[in-house]
């Protein structure tokens, strides 16, 4: 019948190498054997080396992609990468309270995993308002989820510290992703804090590679790709955790400097 197989959406930029933003996003849902669609928030022009120009979306735009899609198809699962500013991410919240869209897995792209701010002021303060309570899993890299708590990263138990944390801001269940921003380390820990008060780890290798571009928007996608095909949060998060690793340890020899991860591995 019409709509029988499984639909996800990435909410998301475009980005012009294919190695991160929704390029990643569809890439994954592929490999996950869902059907992808797409609501574009802006486009990037880059490659390997950097990001060198980019356009945002209009508000209207973007209304119109979330009401196509709500007229033709039954979305699942959706996630969120990056939403440039505040427009941007009112115009996504205000749309998806409007259309079932399913579960919704926020990567809340605001900062490198080197710890570089990626979001304006007004920007940060809308995602943490309007984005963050809805939603079902958020999935926020260690300094991430610094900025968001203002915990002290020091703390050995700061994961489980702030999982409690962006909790009480309303997301349901958190993936507060390890520290690796260090040559020698050898591992990554990843804690997550499930919405019924249950709470595990995952630890897994730390892959010293300057092939891990789009990582986290794959993370979040496999976990959108899993909900999507009916399993449970706890489910797709250890799923998704394993096909990253899967695709960051079987490389793909792409791009002169910083290249992707291997979708197919």
């Amino acid at each position: 019948m019409i709509n029988d197989y499984p639909q996800v959406v990435t909410i998301a930029g475009s980005d012009s190498d294919g190695s991160a933003g929704m390029q990643a996003d569809l890439l994954t849902f592929f490999a996950k054997k869902v059907y992808g669609a797409t609501i574009i928030t802006a486009c990037v022009a880059g490659n390997s080396f950097g990001i060198h120009a980019g356009v945002n979306m209009e508000p209207d735009f973007i209304a119109q992609e979330f009401k196509d899609l709500a007229d033709d198809f039954k979305i699942r699962a959706a996630k969120t990468g990056m939403l440039a500013d505040s427009k941007i991410i009112n115009s996504v919240a205000d749309n998806y309270e409007k259309y079932d869209f399913g579960p919704l897995v926020v990567d809340p792209v605001i900062i490198t995993k080197h710890g570089n701010m990626l979001l304006e002021q007004e920007a940060y303060d809308a995602l943490v308002k309007r984005l963050l309570p809805m939603a079902d899993v958020l999935t926020p890299n260690f300094f991430e989820a610094v900025k968001l708590t203002g915990l002290d990263d020091q703390d050995p138990d700061f994961q489980a510290k702030a999982a409690h944390n962006l909790q009480e801001l309303g997301a349901k269940n958190i993936m507060v992703k390890g520290r690796h921003d260090s040559d020698d380390q050898t591992e990554v820990t990843d804690y997550v804090l499930l919405e019924d008060g249950s709470t595990f780890t995952l630890t897994g290798p730390y892959f010293n590679t300057t092939h891990k571009n789009g990582t986290g928007d794959t993370l979040s996608a496999a976990i959108t790709a899993e909900l999507g095909l009916g399993k449970s949060v706890e489910e797709a998060i250890r799923s998704g955790k394993k096909y990253v690793d899967a695709c960051i340890k079987n490389g793909i020899d792409v791009g002169h400097k910083f290249g992707p991860i291997n979708h197919w591995a």
